[in-house]
Protein backbone atom coordinates (compact mmCIF):
# COMPACT_ATOMS: atom_id res chain seq x y z
CA UNK A 1 0.00 0.00 0.00
CA UNK A 2 1.47 3.42 -0.96
CA UNK A 3 2.19 5.88 1.83
CA UNK A 4 -0.50 8.50 2.43
CA UNK A 5 0.34 12.08 1.61
CA UNK A 6 0.46 14.33 4.64
CA UNK A 7 0.00 17.42 2.53
CA UNK A 8 -3.75 17.93 2.09
CA UNK A 9 -3.45 21.02 -0.08
CA UNK A 10 -4.19 20.66 -3.75
CA UNK A 11 -1.39 21.63 -6.05
CA UNK A 12 -1.89 24.54 -8.44
CA UNK A 13 -2.17 22.18 -11.42
CA UNK A 14 -5.09 20.30 -9.79
CA UNK A 15 -7.25 23.38 -9.18
CA UNK A 16 -9.55 24.37 -12.04
CA UNK A 17 -8.30 27.51 -13.75
CA UNK A 18 -10.75 30.27 -14.52
CA UNK A 19 -11.06 31.17 -18.19
CA UNK A 20 -8.70 33.87 -19.43
CA UNK A 21 -11.27 36.62 -19.76
CA UNK A 22 -9.59 39.18 -17.52
CA UNK A 23 -6.89 41.60 -18.58
CA UNK A 24 -4.01 42.40 -16.26
CA UNK A 25 -2.02 45.61 -16.50
CA UNK A 26 1.20 46.32 -14.62
CA UNK A 27 0.94 49.86 -13.27
CA UNK A 28 4.19 50.10 -11.31
CA UNK A 29 7.10 47.89 -10.22
CA UNK A 30 9.32 49.15 -7.42
CA UNK A 31 12.80 47.83 -6.59
CA UNK A 32 13.99 48.12 -3.01
CA UNK A 33 17.60 47.47 -1.92
CA UNK A 34 18.71 46.27 1.49
CA UNK A 35 22.43 46.61 2.15
CA UNK A 36 23.91 43.58 3.91
CA UNK A 37 27.43 42.36 4.62
CA UNK A 38 27.88 40.68 1.24
CA UNK A 39 26.38 43.47 -0.84
CA UNK A 40 22.83 44.48 -1.74
CA UNK A 41 19.70 42.36 -1.52
CA UNK A 42 16.93 43.44 -3.85
CA UNK A 43 13.23 42.96 -3.35
CA UNK A 44 10.40 43.99 -5.63
CA UNK A 45 6.84 45.20 -5.27
CA UNK A 46 4.24 45.25 -8.04
CA UNK A 47 0.98 47.16 -8.45
CA UNK A 48 -1.43 45.38 -10.84
CA UNK A 49 -4.87 46.31 -12.16
CA UNK A 50 -7.11 43.47 -13.32
CA UNK A 51 -10.45 43.83 -15.13
CA UNK A 52 -12.89 42.01 -17.39
CA UNK A 53 -13.62 45.06 -19.63
CA UNK A 54 -17.32 44.58 -18.86
CA UNK A 55 -17.59 46.70 -15.72
CA UNK A 56 -15.50 44.80 -13.14
CA UNK A 57 -12.08 45.88 -11.89
CA UNK A 58 -9.71 45.07 -9.03
CA UNK A 59 -6.33 46.28 -7.83
CA UNK A 60 -3.62 44.22 -6.15
CA UNK A 61 -0.23 44.83 -4.55
CA UNK A 62 2.39 42.10 -4.16
CA UNK A 63 5.91 41.90 -2.76
CA UNK A 64 8.58 39.27 -3.36
CA UNK A 65 12.30 38.78 -4.00
CA UNK A 66 11.67 38.26 -7.73
CA UNK A 67 9.65 40.40 -10.16
CA UNK A 68 7.62 37.50 -11.58
CA UNK A 69 6.60 36.31 -8.12
CA UNK A 70 5.59 39.84 -7.06
CA UNK A 71 3.45 40.17 -10.21
CA UNK A 72 1.79 36.78 -9.56
CA UNK A 73 0.96 37.73 -5.96
CA UNK A 74 -0.44 41.11 -7.05
CA UNK A 75 -2.52 39.49 -9.81
CA UNK A 76 -4.04 37.01 -7.34
CA UNK A 77 -4.83 39.85 -4.92
CA UNK A 78 -6.45 41.95 -7.66
CA UNK A 79 -8.70 39.08 -8.79
CA UNK A 80 -9.92 38.62 -5.20
CA UNK A 81 -10.80 42.31 -4.82
CA UNK A 82 -12.84 42.93 -7.96
CA UNK A 83 -15.72 45.42 -7.74
CA UNK A 84 -18.62 46.12 -10.12
CA UNK A 85 -18.70 49.55 -11.80
CA UNK A 86 -21.68 51.31 -13.41
CA UNK A 87 -20.79 51.90 -17.08
CA UNK A 88 -23.14 53.59 -19.54
CA UNK A 89 -22.50 53.17 -23.28
CA UNK A 90 -18.66 53.01 -23.05
CA UNK A 91 -18.46 56.06 -20.77
CA UNK A 92 -19.43 57.02 -17.21
CA UNK A 93 -22.91 58.31 -16.30
CA UNK A 94 -21.83 61.52 -14.55
CA UNK A 95 -18.83 63.54 -13.33
CA UNK A 96 -17.21 62.27 -10.14
CA UNK A 97 -14.18 62.97 -7.91
CA UNK A 98 -12.49 60.15 -6.00
CA UNK A 99 -10.06 60.48 -3.11
CA UNK A 100 -7.73 58.04 -1.43
CA UNK A 101 -4.89 59.18 0.82
CA UNK A 102 -3.27 62.12 -0.95
CA UNK A 103 -4.56 61.08 -4.36
CA UNK A 104 -7.51 62.87 -5.98
CA UNK A 105 -8.89 61.94 -9.40
CA UNK A 106 -11.52 63.80 -11.44
CA UNK A 107 -13.48 61.78 -14.04
CA UNK A 108 -15.85 63.34 -16.58
CA UNK A 109 -18.01 61.59 -19.21
CA UNK A 110 -17.05 62.18 -22.84
CA UNK A 111 -18.83 61.93 -26.17
CA UNK A 112 -18.32 58.81 -28.33
CA UNK A 113 -15.00 58.77 -30.17
CA UNK A 114 -13.13 60.87 -27.60
CA UNK A 115 -11.09 57.99 -26.20
CA UNK A 116 -9.51 57.63 -22.78
CA UNK A 117 -7.86 60.95 -21.96
CA UNK A 118 -5.93 59.90 -18.85
CA UNK A 119 -2.45 58.98 -17.81
CA UNK A 120 -0.62 56.31 -15.84
CA UNK A 121 -2.62 54.41 -13.26
CA UNK A 122 -5.92 56.12 -14.11
CA UNK A 123 -5.69 54.94 -17.73
CA UNK A 124 -4.90 51.37 -16.65
CA UNK A 125 -7.96 51.23 -14.37
CA UNK A 126 -10.32 52.77 -16.95
CA UNK A 127 -9.17 50.43 -19.72
CA UNK A 128 -9.49 47.41 -17.43
CA UNK A 129 -13.10 48.40 -16.63
CA UNK A 130 -13.94 48.73 -20.32
CA UNK A 131 -14.58 52.48 -20.44
CA UNK A 132 -13.62 53.86 -23.87
CA UNK A 133 -14.64 57.55 -23.70
CA UNK A 134 -13.73 59.55 -20.60
CA UNK A 135 -11.79 62.64 -19.53
CA UNK A 136 -9.65 62.31 -16.40
CA UNK A 137 -7.32 64.49 -14.35
CA UNK A 138 -5.16 63.53 -11.40
CA UNK A 139 -5.33 66.45 -8.96
CA UNK A 140 -3.45 65.30 -5.86
CA UNK A 141 -0.55 63.00 -5.13
CA UNK A 142 1.36 61.30 -7.93
CA UNK A 143 1.88 58.15 -5.86
CA UNK A 144 0.80 55.29 -8.14
CA UNK A 145 -0.96 53.30 -5.41
CA UNK A 146 -3.00 56.29 -4.18
CA UNK A 147 -3.95 57.39 -7.72
CA UNK A 148 -5.19 53.88 -8.62
CA UNK A 149 -7.16 53.58 -5.37
CA UNK A 150 -8.63 57.08 -5.86
CA UNK A 151 -9.76 56.04 -9.37
CA UNK A 152 -11.45 52.93 -7.97
CA UNK A 153 -13.10 55.10 -5.27
CA UNK A 154 -14.39 57.49 -7.95
CA UNK A 155 -15.75 54.66 -10.11
CA UNK A 156 -17.43 53.07 -7.07
CA UNK A 157 -19.48 56.27 -6.53
CA UNK A 158 -21.07 56.05 -9.99
CA UNK A 159 -24.81 55.39 -10.19
CA UNK A 160 -26.97 54.87 -13.27
CA UNK A 161 -30.02 57.12 -13.74
CA UNK A 162 -32.44 54.18 -13.52
CA UNK A 163 -30.93 53.02 -10.20
CA UNK A 164 -31.26 56.48 -8.65
CA UNK A 165 -34.90 56.74 -9.79
CA UNK A 166 -35.64 53.32 -8.33
CA UNK A 167 -34.07 54.28 -4.97
CA UNK A 168 -36.18 57.45 -4.84
CA UNK A 169 -39.36 55.54 -5.66
CA UNK A 170 -39.87 57.37 -8.96
CA UNK A 171 -41.25 55.72 -12.06
CA UNK A 172 -39.41 56.01 -15.32
CA UNK A 173 -41.65 57.10 -18.15
CA UNK A 174 -40.72 55.83 -21.60
CA UNK A 175 -39.72 58.52 -24.06
CA UNK A 176 -42.47 59.33 -26.58
CA UNK A 177 -41.53 60.63 -29.99
CA UNK A 178 -43.36 63.87 -30.78
CA UNK A 179 -44.29 64.53 -34.40
CA UNK A 180 -43.14 67.92 -35.69
CA UNK A 181 -45.94 70.41 -36.13
CA UNK A 182 -46.47 72.74 -39.09
CA UNK A 183 -45.59 76.37 -38.39
CA UNK A 184 -48.65 78.58 -38.25
CA UNK A 185 -48.67 81.32 -40.85
CA UNK A 186 -49.62 84.73 -39.49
Amino acid sequence: MPPKSRDRKQSRSDTPREPKETTEKVVFINRCAKVVKGGRRFSFSALIVCGDQKGKVGVGFGKANEVSEAIRKATDASKKRMVKIAVQENTIPHMVVGEFGGGRVLLRPASPGTGVIAGGGVRAVLEAVGIRDVLAKSLGSSNHANVVQATIAALSQLRLRDDVFRLRGKTIRPKVAVAPTEPVAA
